[in-house]
């Protein structure tokens, strides 16, 4: 049994104490200890390494004490096992020397089997269960298909991903073979995670928000509902899609557990757009962290009486910043369980 299973209760929509915190990113760049590995270990030499990504999970339990862990990985492990190239370079960020841009393209990327590919991720996850020990509830995750495809096809990071929507808009039939090829080992990915001991997982649709509406609906959400269809039997769901209030209310009518809310979106909007009946979590602005501390718990504090401490998970809007001080983390956290309504 989890000894501090508030997320997991709060996922489920139980009546709580108080809500319970964790960051998106909490394990990596703010901390320290963090940064000492990252000098020696190369970025995906991190994430295949087993006992460094358990290391690095654990952290932040340790340091800022969260009420739960998140395996330390990333999204794009899945395009590297599915015969796409993808390399982390310096400065740049991620980077696929041959991207994708045709239907012959599409046809080379392959559905692969998870254990020979990404067993890595699943020994990760052994040891960071042991090292946890049953303390918090530990987090899988998977990026949405849409945004695995926008890297895979615009081959790097982009503020408008136009290359990745030009293919989707001009080649739809090739756009919807990769999206499905992306679903299925997500799924598959997912599921295996699960098998070997996550507590919930989150999909992230980092770059939902770059889509129109409609657009949404056609290329990113029918492919993240395929996978909250497919996993909400087996664990509690997450679905966080920055940018992408204007879904919510779709969103809400899936099987997800709870839905993510970036900073743009307020918690009365968002109660109103999922129905008051959805877990939320979120969605405090990365950014301000840095206020000073005691303005920052009583920011804190205003925004758990806004969404209501029940069917909320306190969170920020997006990953937690480089270089946020380490104690505005632990004050964050604090301000949450201190709260007191």
């Amino acid at each position: 049994m989890i000894k501090n299973d508030l997320f997991l209760r709060a996922l489920k929509g139980e009546e709580v104490s108080r809500p319970p915190v964790w960051m998106m990113r909490q394990a990596g760049r703010y901390l320290p200890e963090f940064m000492v590995l990252k000098e020696k270990y190369d970025f995906f030499t991190r994430c295949r390494t087993p006992e460094l990504a358990a290391e690095i999970t654990v952290q932040p339990i340790r340091i800022v004490k969260p009420d739960a862990a998140i395996l330390f990985s990333d999204i794009l492990v899945i395009p590297q096992a599915m015969n796409i190239d993808v390399e982390m370079k310096p400065g740049v960020g991620p980077w696929v020397p041959q991207p994708i841009r045709s239907a012959a393209d599409v046809a080379q990327v392959i559905v692969p089997e998870i254990d020979e590919t990404l067993g890595y991720v699943m020994d990760a996850i052994k040891l960071t269960k042991e090292m946890l020990n049953d303390e918090v509830p530990l987090i899988g995750f998977a990026g949405s298909p849409w945004t695995i495809l926008c890297y895979a096809v615009e081959g790097k990071g982009s503020k408008s991903f136009d290359t990745a929507k030009s293919f989707c808009f001009s080649q739809p039939e090739a756009a919807h073979q990769l999206l499905q090829k992306i679903t299925d080992t997500t799924i598959a990915y997912l599921k295996e995670k699960v098998r070997h001991g996550v507590n919930a997982v989150q999909v992230f649709d980092s770059w939902g928000g770059m889509l129109s509406p409609e657009d949404y609906q056609t290329f990113s959400w029918p492919y993240i509902n395929q996978i909250v269809e497919a996993l909400s039997p087996l664990t509690e769901v997450i679905v966080f899609g920055k940018g992408c209030w204007f879904a919510l209310d779709t969103m809400a009518q899936s099987k997800a557990s709870a839905l993510g809310v970036d900073w743009t979106c307020s918690p009365e909007i968002a109660r109103k757009l999922t129905g008051g009946n959805v877990t939320l979590q979120g969605n405090f602005d990365p950014s301000r962290l840095f206020t000073p501390i005691p303005e920052l718990k009583k920011m804190v504090h205003e925004m758990i009486d806004r969404f209501g401490k029940d069917k909320y998970v306190v969170n920020l809007g997006h990953g937690i910043l480089p270089t946020v001080p380490v104690d505005h983390a632990k004050a964050f956290i604090e301000a949450v369980k201190e709260y007191a309504n």
